[in-house]
């Protein structure tokens, strides 16, 4: 009877082992990220995954699992996004507060599993017999899904920013088609490792055959070769790409200073959060400008004002005063709505251009199902007004030239740079205000501005309300970070830059070039089967 039940438990964990593998392994991926930052992991986190889809297409029982691993990746990747609660600041109670904080954390994480697992069917039966195949279609699907996912407004996590800011060389690949050449690395060597995993067998018995053999010979494990020998190769493109000197000349150069103005967002509201805005972002601005920097660049939000009442602060008067440009994060002004702004003044004093953000944060910036949380939850900013997103195809004219203008989640999102490089943008400023989230929140923040600076070989000077506000060359090099949670000012020089890179004249074409590669691949294979099968009745 003891053995029946033994038995029994055996095979219950028999059946729940892929499940847990699966997980594990996506949380493996989860930890490249910040806080942990152990990229590595992501050259090795799919290969279970992929063994097990493989492994289990008969008994159709791979689709569990690569949710399950979806959820482990984007779920710990994103677990940042539970610092919001509580939103008791807001007028949320704390019950509500935590329930609409897990909704949006699991949601999310339900969506890169449904992802995975539309990968996982496709892969299977398009794939087939054909590990090579596979491989393709599975790397070309990853992308596409990818690519989709970041047409949309929930898009954060990509396996490409797994490698950034740690390793620098491989997101260089991002130069030549955008951010999905890195995921395309990714998922191409875990696929050879997986393979090379799952024939291993059949290497096993050519090696047992040759050991009796007359003349022995070693079989080596051709995927496995092929993983090593495409990794280095990947590697040694990257590097030769960040060796690439940067051309600095005296007439490109522009000295920048940077505000972190450290304004809790539970003031934002008050009064008093106001006055200290004023008072931290007008002394920084004078520090600065005493510095004999050429402009200052403020976060998003950093008078929580509407543009009507700029004129009117301290700061824009030392702007009149100093005669240095500003750019300075509030709010414009769109009919009966508003837009979180960053608004340019010239040495006058007077506004001579404005982005608009065009990538809203959901719940913080617009409500999701609003029918149903809209009574809940008010937005994150201090306003009481309907918020707007900006035009897609803005540009920012300064009195320096063009600027690539991002606003905070706007850095997520690499068309947005993309376009704007390729409309003449010289320099990246990023104005953002993460204060709201856990601290992991904005490393990663700066791990995606790192990744903008590098595809579109510009320098970037990056703002925020708390930190981490920085400096970063076209290499994606930091030169300067500042701390977390602390006011702080800082000055350097960058350089305007002309050049385009692959990616910013051409797109993503390497997504596509996958797409219709692999699936030309698949038509002529099953065109030869039913040639073969009409041949041989």
């Amino acid at each position: 009877m003891q053995k029946k039940q033994n038995k029994k438990q055996g095979e219950r964990l028999t059946a729940l082992l892929p499940y847990l593998i699966a997980l594990a392994s996506g949380i493996l991926m989860g930890l490249t990220v910040a806080p942990v930052g152990a990229w590595f992991l992501a050259w090795i986190a799919i290969v279970p995954l992929w063994v097990l889809v493989v492994t289990s297409a008969k008994s159709k029982n791979q689709f569990p699992p690569a949710f399950l691993w979806g959820i482990g990746f984007h779920g710990v990747a994103l677990f940042w996004i539970t610092g919001i609660h509580p939103m008791t600041w807001l007028g949320v109670p704390w019950l509500p507060s935590l329930a609409i904080t897990l909704f949006c954390w699991g949601f999310i994480s339900v969506l890169g599993g449904l992802f995975l697992t539309i990968w996982a069917a496709v892969m299977v039966r398009l794939g087939g017999q054909k590990p090579w195949l596979r491989i393709l279609i599975g790397t070309a699907v990853w992308c596409g899904l990818e690519s989709l996912w970041s047409a949309g407004p929930l898009w954060w996590s990509s396996l490409a920013y797994t490698q950034s800011p740690h390793n620098l060389v491989i997101v260089h690949l991002g130069q030549l088609s955008g951010p999905n050449t890195v995921t395309a690395a990714i998922v191409a060597v875990n696929g050879l490792i997986a393979e090379g995993w799952t024939n291993r067998r059949g290497t096993e018995g050519a090696e047992r055959i040759s050991s009796v053999s007359s003349a022995p010979r070693r079989f080596v494990n051709k995927y496995l070769a092929t993983a090593t020998g495409l990794l280095i190769t990947l590697h040694l493109i990257g590097f030769i790409l960040y060796s690439r000197p940067i051309a600095q000349p005296p007439e490109a150069a522009l000295k920048v200073g940077i505000i972190q103005g450290n304004i809790p967002n539970r003031l934002l509201r008050s009064s008093e959060g106001f006055r200290r805005a004023q008072e931290n972002y007008t002394n920084g601005y004078l520090t600065l400008a005493n510095q004999g920097v050429d402009a200052v660049l403020t976060p998003e939000g950093a008078l929580p004002i509407f543009q009507r009442n700029l004129l009117e602060t301290a700061l824009v008067a030392a702007v009149k005063e100093k005669g240095v440009v500003a750019w300075i994060g509030a709010f414009g002004e769109r009919g009966d709505s508003y837009t979180i702004s960053l608004f340019t003044f010239n040495p006058k004093g007077e506004i001579v251009s404005r982005y608009d953000k065009s990538k809203l944060v959901p719940l913080g910036e617009y409500i999701p199902f609003e029918g149903i949380l809209g009574g809940l939850v008010q937005r994150l900013s201090p306003l009481d007004a309907h918020q707007v997103a900006g035009s897609a195809n803005q540009l920012f004219d300064t009195p320096f030239g063009r600027a690539i203008a991002s606003i905070c989640y706007e850095s997520a999102f690499p068309e947005q740079f993309r376009r704007q490089a390729a409309a003449g943008g010289q320099f990246i400023l990023s104005s953002s205000n993460d204060a709201h989230y856990t601290a992991s929140m904005p490393f990663q923040h700066h791990a995606q501005d790192i990744m903008r600076a590098i595809e579109s070989d510009r320098w970037s000077a990056r703002a925020t309300n708390t930190g981490y506000s920085a400096f970063v060359d076209p290499h994606g090099r930091t030169l300067w970070m500042s701390g977390y949670n602390t006011y702080e000012t800082h000055a350097e020089t960058i350089y305007r830059r002309q050049t385009q890179t692959l990616y910013v004249r051409w797109g993503d074409w390497l997504t596509p070039l996958l797409l219709i590669s692999s699936g030309g691949a698949w038509l002529v294979i099953r065109g030869r089967k039913k040639f073969t099968n009409v041949g041989n009745p």
